[in-house]
């Protein structure tokens, strides 16, 4: 897999996934920031510092950002995905990773396009499969399109999550071999 690639989505649109660099970090802070508001896909609380950034989506991972293909240098970050070992050592060869959509780019397959590229990125990096450590039962859209991608559910934490209102939610574990192309 070449990056940066370009890519349409469902609707036409044209879009440029790329290894995420130095002028991307601010604009991926800004987008992660919307996500950890929503409080619906992540389990920060609070907006991690810039250095637990870093540490959470950059450093140590393959992350993968996309822009729209017609991009003006302060155009936003539509989604983007990490990918890095779950374990290290003996286990390293499981890899996990992390999601993210603009709120406004949802529903267009921009989620689907990172997960596709996502899983042959892994496998070109010789990941033997995926593990989602805390896919929010709650997340409907997440867990339906992690399905349709094959991953299988594999266990379920009761009451892993906190919500915003203060309420508990379940979160689902989630694992997909490499090993056979699909």
């Amino acid at each position: 897999m070449q990056f940066p690639m370009d890519a349409r989505l469902k609707d036409g649109s044209r879009i440029q996934l790329a290894l995420v660099g130095d002028r991307d970090i601010e604009p991926l802070r800004g987008l992660y920031r919307v996500i950890v508001d929503e409080g619906t896909s992540y389990p920060h609380n609070q907006f991690p510092s810039n250095e637990e950034f870093q540490d959470y989506w950059v450093r140590g991972k393959s992350t993968v950002v996309a822009y729209s293909a017609d991009r003006v240098p302060d155009d936003g970050i539509l989604g983007a995905f990490y990918l890095k070992p779950n374990w290290p050592g003996r286990a390293g060869h499981v890899a996990n990773a992390g999601f993210i959509v603009a709120p406004e780019w949802r529903g267009k397959g921009l989620g689907r396009l990172l997960g596709v590229t996502m899983l042959s990125h892994a496998r070109d990096l010789r990941y033997r499969s995926v593990l989602f450590n805390l896919v929010f039962s709650e997340n409907a859209t997440a867990r339906q399109l992690w399905q349709k991608l094959g991953f299988q559910q594999l266990g379920i934490i009761p009451g892993a999550v906190l919500k915003n209102d203060g309420t508990f939610q379940d979160a689902i574990i989630m694992w997909r071999s490499l090993l056979e192309k699909g």
